[in-house]
C-alpha cells in the first residue's frame, strides 16, 4: 500500500472513529464546522437572532421560526459528520446539503439534499405506517434525485436506528460526484444517486423543535467536475453573529 493510500484511509479512519481532529497534512483535513464557542463561520439565512445559540460546546436550535443556518461557504464533494439530539417526542429537523444559500421567495427552506433528523415519535404523531421516515433523503426546491431505498421521490432508511428524545445520534453523511451515502449510529442505511445538483451550501435546519448540535467536522475531498448549472448559486452575506434576517424581513 503506497503512502498516500495510507494517509487518506488514515484520515477518513480519524473522523469516524472521533480521534484528533486535525491532521497534520493538508489533504483530507479534518475541520470543525463549528467551533463550540459561537456561530463563526455560519450565515443566518431567515430565522430569529435568538434561535441559534451556543452553550457548554453545544449548538442549540429553538425550532422557532422555520428556516436554516448555512456555511458560509459551499461544499462539493465531502464527509460531514455530526451529532444532534432532539429535546421533545416527535421532533423535526434536517440537514440540507448541496443547498442553495438562500430560499425561493415566499419560502422558508432552500433547494437542496435534504437528510431528514425526526424523533422516534414523529412518525406515531403523524400516523405514518411506514415508521423508518427518520434518515430519509430526498431534494427539495426541484432537486432530483434517485433514491436507493424508494418511498415515492424519497429514500428511506433501511433499518431504523434512531434514539429517542434526550439521546444524541450521530450522521454520517458522505457525499461524493452526485452520490450521497447515510450511516446512522455506526451503520449506513440509506442513500441517492444521481443528484441534479451536487455542490453548494451545508445547512441546519429549524423545523418547529428544539434541537441541539454538536461535533460537526468535515472532511473535503477532491473536487469533480461540476458544471454551473449544477452547482447553487454563490451568495454573498455576512456572517450570523452580525446578521438578523428575521429583524431585517419584518422591518
Amino acid at each position: 500500500m503506497t503512502c498516500p493510500t495510507r494517509l487518506r484511509i488514515g484520515a477518513i479512519s480519524i473522523l469516524l472513529c472521533g480521534g484528533p481532529l486535525v491532521i497534520a497534512q493538508d489533504f483530507l483535513q479534518v475541520r470543525n464546522l463549528f467551533n463550540g464557542k459561537d456561530l463563526s463561520g455560519w450565515v443566518n439565512v431567515n430565522t430569529a437572532k435568538d434561535t441559534w445559540t451556543v452553550q457548554d460546546g453545544i449548538l442549540m436550535c429553538t425550532g422557532q421560526p422555520i428556516g436554516v443556518l448555512r456555511t458560509g461557504r459551499q461544499y462539493e464533494n465531502f464527509i460531514l459528520q455530526l451529532e444532534w439530539k432532539h429535546l421533545e417526542a416527535g421532533g423535526n429537523s434536517g440537514v440540507f446539503v448541496w443547498s442553495e444559500g438562500v430560499p425561493p421567495e415566499g419560502q422558508r427552506l432552500p433547494k437542496g439534499v435534504e437528510v431528514q433528523i425526526l424523533e422516534l415519535e414523529w412518525a406515531i404523531q403523524h400516523n405514518q405506517t411506514d415508521a423508518y421516515v427518520h434518515g430519509e433523503i430526498f431534494g427539495t426546491g426541484g432537486l432530483t434525485t434517485q433514491p436507493d431505498n424508494p418511498r415515492g421521490v424519497r429514500s428511506k432508511s433501511a433499518e431504523k436506528r434512531c434514539k429517542s428524545k434526550g439521546q444524541w445520534n450521530q450522521y454520517t453523511i458522505v457525499c461524493i460526484d452526485g452520490v450521497i451515502k447515510l450511516s446512522v449510529n455506526g451503520k449506513f442505511v440509506n442513500g441517492i444517486r444521481n443528484a441534479s445538483v451536487k455542490k453548494g451550501y451545508i445547512c441546519l435546519e429549524s423545523e418547529g423543535a428544539p434541537i441541539h448540535f454538536r461535533n460537526i467536522r468535515v472532511i473535503e475531498l477532491p473536487a469533480g467536475i461540476t458544471p454551473p448549472d449544477r452547482a447553487a448559486p454563490v451568495v454573498e452575506d455576512e456572517p450570523a453573529t452580525t446578521k438578523n434576517p428575521q429583524k431585517e424581513a419584518n422591518t
